[in-house]
């Protein structure tokens, strides 16, 4: 299985988890019946006063400890009152005090842990030593203490329960969203210039609510548990019936009357054994066995400084970008490490440039400053930046990001993972158009269609109703690059725009790029290790290594004289592919497979590629409209 075949997959598999968890649920049999048993019991506590046979708390001391009858069907307790009329009206309170804790953890808890896994820095650090202290804090000595400053206010009690459980909510959610903040397709989403208050609501909460619903399936049985035991304790109003109560005075009788407790430890017990259950099997259902890929990025560290804030500036300058003087670093645990050595660039409007390197190169990390796209871990100073004409050297995250989408397009590698496979193609590519560009739905919709066919899709429609995992690489490159151009940017930077795809299709896409910019008139910015490439599409090229800048010039002369011996071997390597790939390209079938491992390798890496078969996911030129069932 190909790298592209396991991401496809883990798309696929998300999204069948969050579109049909619950469809799936009630297929599962230890999901339809505990659930039908619960919705049960909280049908009986609503309807209480329909169903139970008399009232709770009518005392008839003739009856006092009468057996199961006709006329107390469960027996009576040591007052005479009706068992099963108080386990129906104790059911009514269980569940309330439930939902109020529920209420209290989720709102608290899971807005809490979101922000906090998104935004990080401060307010991160804050809010985890808040969970600690939550966590640290003898709960039960808090509870007496509020009940007796409430004089046993019941709601108020569960709602201290609810706080004392949001640690467990807050955790889960940061956990997550921390996750899913590292997704490609969360950096595409911002690129568009997408809000992080609309990213969070389309894209993060999404993930983020499978665990929560299976942490609330557990709260519940927990928060049920802790009332009742309370209500065991004494705590509460006395005249109103609850199942912890009721276990109180079975206790009392356990000896003589020992209906009294069995009842209700039955009633308790159901109740929080059915929402194991439940969450159990959700949980079950919304594992993700497929294999994930390892990170473009590394995990965050520790919180870098924040640029200095200030205006966005309209500048004088004819540049569509330009850099001076950036350095890139990242906090380690052993310290700051420097990547990007006082790099300065210009590019000018409508003109191509390629900046080439080895992996490690600062090539990526140089465009991530720019787009504002660096981990939690970067931080990046520079004396000068500008964006078609804009000053963003001390702009905020907030000011730049207003630029996204408008100035400054984004075509990221690895098609497949910068897509969100909860949602159709169309709406990944409308929603920007109408939360960014302000155009309504029918006309973000036609710019859809519109720059969908330009890019090369014939059947366009087809192509949006579908999710990412149903469309080969090489189409899902395609909706990038429409998703890129369709707010006709000034300046477009494409990181990589061909290392997922096969030759052909690689062929394809830098053609298209190179009409694109032609026809829209913007600068494009390409960000490779590949030589060839730059041949094929560049005016400009700057050669970087370790950090810095080594060489920069015309593509013809450059290629022709290069002064650093360092670009003469990037340089001699992509001709070595270009060979290989010319000399396989001239042997016939038989030929090809008489060649063994000695001969291929002589041919070079590109040829050894080249000889594979084509990835199953990459659609050939002619047939770049399939959509994949």
């Amino acid at each position: 299985m190909t790298t592209t075949d396991i991401r496809v997959a883990f798309d696929r598999a998300r999204q069948r988890r969050r579109s049909g968890l619950f469809r799936r649920f009630l297929r599962h049999p230890g999901g339809f019946i505990p659930l039908a048993i619960f919705v049960l019991i909280v049908l009986v506590g609503v309807f209480a006063p329909l169903l139970a046979p008399m009232d709770p708390n009518f005392v008839d001391l003739a009856a006092a400890k009468a057996p199961p009858s006709a006329a107390h069907l469960l027996g009576a307790d040591s007052t005479g009152r009706d068992i099963l009329s108080r386990l129906i009206f104790g059911t009514r309170i269980t569940i309330w005090g439930a939902l109020i804790t529920i209420v209290a953890a989720v709102v608290i808890g899971v807005p809490a842990g979101v922000a906090a896994g998104y935004f990080r820095g401060p307010f991160d650090r804050i809010a985890m030593w808040v969970s600690d202290a939550l966590q640290s804090i003898p709960g039960m000595i808090i509870l007496l203490v509020v009940a007796a400053g409430s004089r046993n206010n019941f709601e108020l009690l569960m709602v201290t329960v609810g706080v004392f459980m949001v640690p467990g909510y807050f955790r889960i959610a940061r956990s997550q969203t921390l996750t899913v903040r590292e997704e490609p397709y969360i950096d595409a989403a911002r690129v568009s210039g997408l809000s992080d208050a609309r990213i969070i609501s389309r894209h993060v909460v999404t993930a983020v609510y499978p665990p929560v619903i299976i942490q609330t399936a557990l709260t519940a049985g927990m928060a049920m548990g802790m009332q009742a035991g309370l209500q065991f304790l004494g705590i509460g109003d006395s005249n109103v019936p609850s199942w912890g109560a009721m276990m109180l005075e079975g206790f009392r009788l356990m000896l003589t009357y020992p209906l009294t407790l069995l009842w209700p430890s039955v009633a308790l017990g159901l109740t929080i054994a059915v929402l194991a259950i439940m969450g159990s099997t959700l949980a079950e259902l919304a594992q993700v066995r497929t294999p994930r890929l390892r990170r473009r990025r590394g995990a965050p560290l520790e919180e870098a400084a924040a640029p200095a804030t200030g205006t966005v500036r309209h500048t004088a300058e004819g540049a569509a970008l330009r850099v001076e003087n950036l350095r890139v670093s990242h906090a380690t645990p052993s310290g700051v490490v420097e990547v990007v050595h006082g790099v300065t660039l210009d590019i000018a409007p409508g003109e191509v440039v390629g900046i080439v390197g080895e992996s490690g190169s600062g090539k990526s990390q140089t465009v991530f400053s720019v787009l504002d796209l660096l981990p939690p871990s970067g931080a990046s100073t520079a004396d000068a930046i500008r964006i078609a004409g804009h000053d963003v050297t001390h702009a905020s995250p907030k000011q730049r990001q207003a630029l996204l989408g408008r100035e400054l397009g984004y075509v990221p590698q690895e098609p497949m993972s910068n897509l969100d496979p909860s949602y159709t193609i169309g709406h990944q590519l409308v929603e920007p158009l109408r939360r960014v560009h302000g155009m309504s739905a029918a006309d973000a919709k036609a710019r859809a269609r519109e720059v969908l066919l330009r890019v090369g899709l014939a059947d366009p429609d087809r192509v949006m109703r579908s999710y990412p995992h149903q469309v080969s690489g090489g189409m899902a490159q395609r909706v990038l690059i429409a998703g890129a151009i369709s707010g006709r940017p000034s300046i477009l930077v494409a990181d990589e725009p061909t290392t997922a795809l096969d030759v052909t299709v690689q062929a394809e896409v830098l053609e298209l790029l190179r009409e694109l910019q032609q026809e829209y008139g913007m600068a494009l910015l390409i960000v490779t290790h590949n030589f060839g490439v730059v041949a094929d599409i560049c005016d400009r090229v700057i050669v970087m290594r370790g950090g810095e800048i080594v060489e920069q010039g015309d593509v013809d002369p450059l290629f022709a004289e290069p002064r650093q011996p360092y670009t003469r071997e990037l340089i001699a390597a992509s001709l070595d592919d270009a060979l290989g790939r010319a000399e396989l390209d001239a042997l016939g079938p038989a030929e090809l497979d008489a060649l063994g491992p000695a001969e291929l390798d002589a041919l070079g890496r590109a040829g050894r590629d080249a000889a594979e078969p084509a990835e199953p996911d990459a659609a050939p030129a002619t047939d770049t409209t399939e959509v994949r069932a």
